[in-house]
């Protein structure tokens, strides 16, 4: 059974890694940039502002700390427990790649950070502000194009992008629940 769900893993990455061409090469690795998305954060925060004026402070100190917390756990707990290589690090599966301005990533790859911290943003937000729908399916738009970009620079496996959409969903949810029950913290959209 593993088997089968590591020859499952393998295929989708080299299918989507070999849908390469110079111009999403170009785009994915802007995807990747973590740099690039500075000014979706800052519309982010006026969009909390907008929704919530001056208490918005607090909606983006809780999704900061969900974001915060993906990340540790991603980055610092999974990843070093775990220890399983990049597929850019894999001896045997690497030389299949497309391997795009040798970009490999750090050694070690599950869970998948950028899916941690993007999915935690896109769920904190979507759990404190339910009306907005179309921000919803931005925010999820978002985090999956940025995970794409990961499989398709051949970074991570599906399941690195799976085990970091867990840890975000799980950051975010710890987070909201710790907003929604201090009473001085209840902010409701304006």
């Amino acid at each position: 059974m593993i088997e089968t769900l590591k020859s499952i893993d393998n295929a989708i990455l080299l299918f989507i890694n070999g849908l390469h061409s110079p111009f999403f090469d170009r785009f994915m690795m802007l995807m990747s940039n973590r740099f690039i998305w500075v000014p979706l954060y800052l519309a982010l925060v006026f969009i909390t502002y907008k929704k919530f004026g001056k208490k918005c402070f607090f909606v983006v100190l809780f999704a900061g700390l969900a974001v915060a917390m993906s990340d540790q756990l991603a980055s610092h707990l999974v990843k070093n427990l775990v220890m399983r290589y990049r597929p850019s690090h894999n001896l045997i599966l690497s030389p299949k790649l497309h391997i795009v301005d040798d970009y490999r990533g750090g050694l070690y790859g599950f869970a998948s950070s950028h899916a941690a911290n993007t999915f935690a943003l896109a769920f904190f937000l979507s759990m404190v502000i339910p009306a907005s729908r179309k921000l919803s399916i931005f925010l999820f738009c978002w985090a999956s194009l940025v995970c794409y970009s990961r499989v398709y620079l051949g970074v991570h496996y599906p399941s690195d992008i799976a085990g970091g959409v867990v840890i975000g969903l799980f950051s975010a949810s710890v987070m909201y629940m710790v907003y929604s029950r201090i009473p001085a913290l209840k902010v409701r959209p304006q």
